[in-house]
């Protein structure tokens, strides 16, 4: 029974990562929101399981955090400010989709990597856990610097915070209800500051592009 529910707790894991490749070759906006909602689902289903780690406290404020906030309420907001500002896909990036998926794939590659060198350390913390919340960290990251849609910032920003909340999974045998209230309130400000930003911007120069912001000078 243990072994099976290890077994699925992996897939869902890899399965989270996977939705990281999605985002980094997707050009649509609709398939970054949808990939959030994904990922708070996943996340939600890894708590489930795990549920022994946690207090009925916290089960219960992690639920709401990765259900409904993460799920539903986020997805939600971004999609009022993508509806509001009529923004249908990300036109430009620095990068071209196909070699973004092949660095994208590289940093996934990279996170299995790193969860077989954390196997030794497996007491301390979840090696998978591990190793796919480094990788996508780090093409939430990689995102915010090859698209230059500042929504697409947005959704790099938020997919980064879902990799770090997986990572306080994998190292923290329990979460503190006061550490996951600190995260919660930094989502919120978080995504209220960028999607101000995002409207503003979208107000003073009719486009999200992030090329205007060069014509910013001070005077």
């Amino acid at each position: 029974m243990v072994k099976r529910r290890n077994k699925v707790i992996s897939f869902i894991i890899v399965l989270f990562g996977l939705t990281m490749l999605f985002v980094s070759a997707t050009e649509r906006i609709e398939g970054y929101i949808k990939t959030l909602s994904v990922q708070g689902i996943l996340l939600s289903i890894l708590v489930l399981f795990d549920f022994e780690k946690f207090d009925i406290l916290n089960f219960i404020f992690l639920i709401f955090e990765t259900f409904i906030v993460k799920t539903i309420f986020i997805p939600f907001f971004l999609v009022k400010i993508v509806r509001k500002n009529d923004i249908q896909k990300e036109v430009e990036s620095v990068i071209p989709n196909l070699y973004s998926l092949i660095i994208a794939s590289i940093i996934f590659a990279l996170g299995f990597f790193i969860s077989y060198w954390a196997i030794p350390f497996g007491n301390i913390f979840n090696p998978l856990y591990f190793g796919i919340s480094f990788s996508t960290i780090s093409i939430g990251l990689f995102i915010i610097i090859a698209r230059k849609n500042i929504i697409t910032h947005i959704f790099g920003y938020m997919m980064m915070e879902n990799g770090i909340f997986l990572l306080s999974m994998s190292v923290a045998k329990e979460m503190s209800i006061i550490i996951n209230m600190g995260v919660l309130l930094d989502i919120f400000i978080g995504i209220y500051l960028l999607g101000l930003f995002a409207n503003k911007i979208q107000a003073a120069f009719d486009t999200s592009h992030i090329d205007k912001l060069r014509q910013l000078k001070d005077e």
